[in-house]
């Protein structure tokens, strides 16, 4: 130890003998503890900031690949809804001629389109971490996730609307014939060319179709469209016109409409359906990764 002053021995006596906090050695600092040397409580926090950085990065490639698949479910519902609106085979004219039906069609539409979007936007905010586009997306998510809710609640409550006894009123009511100028008429004529089929459940349904009965002749039992072509004609030859009007069971289709299409949608159906839950289950979890991404963004 190097000789003291008085005035050394003063000060070194008032710090406790620690040379440290002599005025000569005021200004130097205490030298940083190493990480063998630092306590419990600093060493666990900052492992714990460590696994809360870690678990944040998950939550945002999380976040990306649930917002990748809203992304593609809308492209799918929006690629369904411009099916149903443009369907060759005459779908698209079984929806036109119904009010409720074309409703659901632009609601499909619009839901598509936004969900599209959305997924994009949730994509571009997770990766970029901002709140506000986070924030956005998860708002507009929850918009449309009560939307669709709603819609399904009445689709399953105005399901009866789609039954074999609607279908049959409809047509006995308010077909025409081959009136084409008519959109009910020409619907109910193109669906039976397409699906080879007559009626809703089969040629016995035109005896009671009272505006089909006073627009044509008391000798035609059937419209035109229910008779039978030629199965190698590209250009849709009747097998006998004059037979088929007069209901000649070989000459026309006995099958009703109602089934055939019934069996040619079923798959389509389940498939849109089983569409509708995963959408709405990819929304719910995208809705609380983005809550809990935004909320762990500083």
């Amino acid at each position: 130890m190097p000789p003291l002053g008085s005035h050394g021995w003063f000060f070194f006596s008032l710090t406790g003998g620690h040379l440290r906090d002599s005025p000569k050695l005021a200004g130097t600092r205490p030298p940083t503890p190493s990480s063998k040397q630092r306590g419990p409580f600093e060493l666990e926090l900052k492992t714990w900031s460590t696994m809360e950085g870690d678990c944040l990065s998950c939550m945002k490639y999380l976040m990306f690949v649930f917002n990748f698949f809203i992304f593609l479910g809308g492209a799918c519902l929006l690629g369904v809804g411009i099916w149903v609106m443009v369907d060759p085979t005459g779908f698209r004219e079984i929806v036109a001629a119904n009010p409720l039906l074309i409703t659901g069609a632009y609601i499909l539409l619009a839901m598509g389109g936004l969900l599209f979007l959305l997924g994009f936007l949730g994509c571009c905010g997770a990766v970029r971490e901002n709140k506000c586009l986070l924030l956005f997306f998860f708002l507009f998510i929850l918009i449309i996730f009560l939307a669709e809710l709603s819609a399904a609640i009445l689709a399953f409550i105005f399901r009866e609307n789609l039954t074999r006894e609607f279908f049959t009123k409809e047509l006995t009511k308010h077909y025409q014939g081959n009136n084409d100028t008519d959109v009910f008429s020409a619907t109910w004529n193109s669906v039976m060319i397409t699906f080879g089929c007559c009626g809703v459940n089969g040629p016995e349904d035109f005896k009671f179709a009272s505006v089909f009965r006073l627009l044509t002749l008391d000798s035609d039992e059937v419209p035109e469209a229910c008779c039978r072509r030629e199965p190698q004609s590209r250009d849709g030859v009747l097998l006998s016109r004059e037979e088929c009007l007069l209901g000649r069971e070989l000459f026309l289709n006995k099958q009703g409409c109602y089934t055939v299409i019934l069996n040619a949608f079923e798959t389509y159906v389940y498939l849109a359906g089983a569409l509708a839950i995963g959408v709405l289950a990819i929304e719910l979890f995208a809705m609380i990764f983005a809550m809990c991404l935004f909320r762990g963004i500083q």
